[in-house]
């Protein structure tokens, strides 16, 4: 509440919890194991993390994959090291090889330590490369069309999370990317009443009755009474002073209706790049041209081809 109020500088809250984090992994560690993850922690994520942090970017998703990698480095050293005797400097490319093959993809998350140490001279002989999911989750277009129906209309969760929703499900937004919504992406035109929202470039009509669910829901958004005062800036603030909802928070309520989360996302873009070409999707709903066109493929889209298709006789 002082950093929010201005009394104290800023500090980032998920920033301030890594560093004890990363002491706290540290501390039972062999020498063995401890002294490259804490080069790779220190050197990599942390220097990172620091210089990229401000109080318009949080370090919440960096700090969250950040984690991930740590935690999956360590066990593979703690492997390393206790059934071969080895460390990173002189670990082989056969024993990456074979930690990859014996176990699941969570795995994966070594390579960017493997750069790592790569990249600073600790061990030039080892390499990964980019891991590719063999998988897409997906969802049917008529259980996307029933999960907005119930949020647009039932009664199955608050008003918040019914908003969070179907933003997930009608604009493929990530989740990650809807807490940190502000109000001031949402365009209203006081004579004709229709409302914009913009997730990228361009901003993209609200349809209804979507667009009378989110006026209830920004005339009476829950938890202004934690500091923020009721000029909060957030789409959904959250019990913290001056900070939204988290993320987490919206998806575990979310996975508690039995949405899936990925596979609905994956199949609301699939659903706008079957009809709209990857670069107009990707700047309407705030993607990368690059995503856009991988989902177009894997959709089964036929907007690449076009131009081929309209020079044969």
């Amino acid at each position: 509440m002082f950093i929010h109020h201005g009394l104290l500088p800023y500090q980032d809250p998920y920033l301030a919890r890594f560093e004890t984090w990363v002491d706290d992994k540290l501390r039972d560690l062999s020498e063995e194991v401890a002294k490259p993850v804490a080069q790779f922690a220190t050197w990599h994520h942390l220097r990172r993390i620091r210089s990229m942090t401000t109080p318009e970017k949080s370090a919440q998703a960096p700090v969250h994959s950040a984690k991930q990698e740590i935690t999956e480095t360590i066990k593979f050293l703690d492997w390393l090291w206790e059934t071969h005797q080895r460390t990173a400097a002189n670990c082989t490319q056969q024993d990456i090889e074979t930690w990859l093959a014996t176990g699941p993809t969570t795995r994966k998350a070594i390579r960017t330590f493997i750069v790592f140490i790569k990249n600073t001279g600790t061990n030039h002989r080892v390499d990964m490369g980019h891991y590719t999911a063999k998988t897409r989750p997906a969802i049917a277009q008529d259980q996307r069309v029933a999960w907005l129906r119930e949020l647009l209309t039932g009664t199955s969760e608050s008003l918040t999370y019914r908003v969070a929703g179907i933003l997930l499900l009608l604009y493929a937004q990530p989740l990650v990317r809807v807490a940190k919504l502000r109000t001031d992406a949402i365009e209203t035109n006081e004579s004709t009443g229709n409302m914009w929202i913009t997730f990228g470039p361009h901003p993209v009509p609200i349809p209804e009755p979507f667009a009378d669910l989110l006026r209830e829901h920004l005339k009476g958004r829950p938890n202004l009474r934690t500091g923020s005062d009721a000029q909060s800036p957030w789409l959904f603030p959250g019990t913290r002073a001056g900070q939204p909802l988290h993320p987490n928070g919206i998806m575990d309520r979310l996975r508690s209706l039995g949405i899936d989360l990925r596979g609905a996302r994956n199949t609301a873009l699939d659903e706008h790049l079957l009809v709209s070409p990857p670069p107009l999707v990707a700047d309407a709903l705030g993607y990368s041209h690059q995503i856009a066109f991988l989902h177009a493929d894997a959709a089964g889209d036929a907007w690449s081809r076009y131009v081929n298709l309209r020079t044969k006789p």
